[in-house]
């Protein structure tokens, strides 16, 4: 299950924002938050990762991630509990949520090169502040790290074997991401994908990879290089799409359950909350909703239609 907690974000990334829009949805108050992440865990829930927005600018979180991982699975096994951020502010805080129970931090990081990590993100200085931060992440043993860059054409193609050399130097765990229409301003075309067998090309102008294979309901598909060190993953939907395998959820920051990505509405159980459900009946909504998660996502067909909110306003 991925939650939401804040719809803000520090970065304007050119693949996710058009620049001019800011938060356009509300926050719940980590109460909330919590009451649906113990009922989805009733459900069966075992891993429960942080977004949004940039979750980090939410005030409160580590005292959130401490009572999330008071929770047990069903299993009584204690809750993997993630954060994907773009890392901005992760130095400070990594050690902190690391005592609080986080498990694991994923940072979204789409070049290494100041220069054009600024061209995406339209931050200064920014490249600094988040290498930073893998490397605090590291020290607090948030492992593994994993650094999730999204490919886009005309901007970061070229930088594929210069993060393969930079993940092993820096032992993280590398996730290429296909570029998928979910951006705001709606300018997402085929021609920007940078799909896997490309992908796979350009690592090998650096160094070869070869295939170790996924888990049944995993993203990413996955491979080392030649000698066996590093692990790189590459998130296909586009190219090599995996929703018959998918076994995710997602909470917006203002109580919305989405079932897919692409899901061209929500289902409002913050609402039901203020309007006095008890947890039965909530549980009851929830597993309505779940029995109709969609089967797969459209995208590149004749009948696609864009999902009803922008990757920003639903929660990576």
């Amino acid at each position: 299950m991925r939650i939401s907690v804040t719809d803000r974000c520090n970065y304007k990334c050119v693949y996710c924002r058009t620049g001019n829009e800011g938060a356009l949805f509300g926050e719940l108050p980590f109460s909330d938050y919590f009451r649906i992440a113990r009922l989805f865990v009733q459900r069966g829930i075992e891993k429960i990762r942080l977004t949004g927005g940039e979750p980090l600018l939410r005030k409160g979180l580590v005292d959130f991630v401490r009572q999330l991982s008071e929770l047990r699975t069903l299993s009584g096994k204690p809750l993997d509990i993630a954060v994907t951020t773009n890392g901005h502010l992760l130095a400070e805080l990594a050690e902190p949520l690391k005592q609080a129970g986080l498990s694991r931090v994923t940072v979204s990081m789409d070049a290494v090169d100041p220069v054009k990590f600024a061209a995406i993100t339209r931050v200064k200085n920014g490249y600094e502040n988040v290498v930073a931060g893998i490397r605090a992440a590291k020290r607090a043993g948030l492992e593994p790290v994993k650094v999730n860059c999204v490919l886009l054409r005309g901007f970061n193609e070229d930088q594929v074997g210069t993060f393969g050399k930079f993940a092993r130097d820096e032992g993280v765990v590398l996730r290429f991401i296909e570029f998928m229409p979910l951006e705001e301003g709606r300018v997402w075309s085929p021609d920007v994908v940078v799909p896997l067998d490309e992908i796979l090309e350009r690592m090998a102008a650096f160094r070869p990879l070869r295939e170790i294979g996924h888990g049944y309901s995993e993203t990413a598909r996955r491979y080392v290089f030649d000698d066996g060190v590093g692990e790189i993953g590459i998130i296909a939907p586009v190219s090599h799409p995996f929703c018959g395998h998918c076994s995710r959820v997602r909470l917006t920051s203002d109580g919305k359950i989405r079932t897919c990505l692409f899901s061209v509405f929500d289902h409002d159980l913050a609402g039901r909350m203020r309007a006095g459900d008890s947890d039965a009946e909530l549980l009851d909504f929830i597993d309505l909703v779940i029995a109709r998660k969609e089967a797969r996502h459209h995208i590149g067909e004749a009948d696609f239609v864009p999902a009803s909110r922008t990757m920003v306003h639903i929660g990576g």
